[in-house]
């Protein structure tokens, strides 16, 4: 088997110049405004946003009243989010951020990129889930959602395999032995914690927390079997392997004739939206990387022919939905721009559907959505955009895919 090392693909046609100039004056942004930030969440992070939307999952008919300030702030006011909860720290954005500078040690040989990564490295050893004895993180607030509240400190398991990419980013460079015992406490994490529900005797779904008895979500299990695949390979664990297998067995088999994933399998939440269908084709990209598994390449195959035609408007540019849950208020996200170029990279060369797309969404990104402070614009709404910067929506997601692209240059 491979080492597992991220491949970084060999890319020529990118202005090269732009993004090195976009990522230095991001960087200059990012040390000015500090490593907190509000969220696509504020709105509903608080008391009264949280009890609103609990209360439009419980009946959506009275709730929509409920939430309709919140969503009309969201697609005309989106400044006002501050009114409803504070700006916090986000793992997720850490690990990121921790990624990218990591990327750019790697290309430069800067020092200092280096000392950065570390640096966010460290935050996330202080603000790992108390009360756990493996290493996992979570979200900073209570988080309502149709089947119920996660409460700030809760592990995810979408949030903590790229903690894990960001440690074993900075091993690469430095060979740092804590940094491989922090992975391996993850690893332990994901297998001691996370529980698995058996559908088949080689298939199983992984729940999205420790509380999460049902799974179902696909992207969930997909992260989970990326991470044990990785550790697998890292430490010489066969029961990592087998546990990964048995949940990317259930990422394969619920692929939809078309080539598509619905966010989950409970035949409720059967949208198809951009950055979820990325987040599970990256994972069987990645793992395809690993290990050469077959089936993992035939759903890529299925999976990108979709993406490329269904997830992309008239323009050639992300759009956030195929198969829409509700009423959307928005033309364009940064977060699939960011979740776009990360696939793009990693399946550089392989399908030029998908290679145009990539850079037709480049181009786009560099000419509207950088802003003259350096950071980037969070959405492209029905009428203007959404100018607030938020860490985990999605400026550190696009820092890092830029940063990866810079490196395969």
């Amino acid at each position: 088997m491979k080492k597992p090392f991220e491949r970084i693909p060999t890319v020529s046609q990118h202005p090269n110049e732009a993004i090195r100039q976009t990522l230095l004056q991001f960087i200059g942004w990012l040390d000015r405004y500090g490593e907190t930030a509000y969220d696509h969440q504020s709105f509903f992070a608080g008391p009264i946003g949280g009890r609103a939307k609990a209360l439009y999952y419980r009946k959506p008919l009275l709730g929509t009243m409920a939430v309709a300030p919140m969503i009309f702030c969201e697609a005309f006011l989106p400044a006002a989010r501050q009114s409803f909860w504070k700006k916090q720290r986000f793992p997720i954005a850490d690990a990121h951020y921790a990624m990218g500078f990591a990327l750019l040690a790697q290309v430069t040989g800067e020092d200092k990129y280096h000392d950065r990564a570390v640096h966010f490295l460290n935050v996330l050893e202080q603000t790992r889930c108390p009360g756990y004895e493996h290493y996992c993180w979570s979200y900073p607030f209570d988080w309502v959602t149709r089947t119920g509240v996660m409460a700030a400190g809760t592990p995810l398991i979408t949030t903590t395999p790229y903690v894990y990419e960001a440690f074993a980013a900075v091993q690469r460079i430095d060979g740092q032995a804590r940094w491989l015992e922090i992975m391996r406490s993850i690893a332990d994490h994901a297998i001691e914690d996370i529980k698995d529900r058996e559908l088949a005797a080689d298939i199983a779904t992984a729940g999205y927390n420790p509380f999460d008895q049902q799974g179902g979500v696909i992207n969930a299990s997909a992260y989970r079997a990326f991470l044990l695949t990785s550790a697998a390979i890292q430490f010489g664990r066969d029961d990592y392997r087998r546990i990964a297998e048995r949940n990317l067995n259930f990422v394969l088999t619920s692929q939809q004739s078309d080539g598509s994933w619905f966010y989950a399998s409970d035949e409720v939440r059967d949208f198809v939206d951009h950055f979820h269908t990325c987040f599970v084709l990256k994972a069987l990209a990645k793992i395809e990387a690993l290990t050469g598994h077959e089936g993992c390449r035939k759903a890529i195959q299925e999976g990108v022919a979709y993406y490329v035609r269904h997830l992309f408007d008239d323009s050639g540019l992300p759009k956030p939905f195929s198969r829409a849950p509700r009423l959307t208020v928005y033309r364009q996200e940064l977060y699939d721009y960011a979740e776009c170029i990360n696939l793009g990279v990693l399946l550089r060369a392989r399908f030029p559907e998908l290679d145009d797309r990539l850079q037709t969404t480049l181009d786009d990104l560099l000419a509207h959505w950088v802003k003259p402070d350096g950071s980037f614009r969070s959405r492209r709404l029905l009428l203007g955009w959404d100018n607030v910067p938020m860490h985990r929506w999605a400026q550190a997601q696009l820092f890092r895919s830029l940063c990866f692209l810079f490196a395969s240059t």
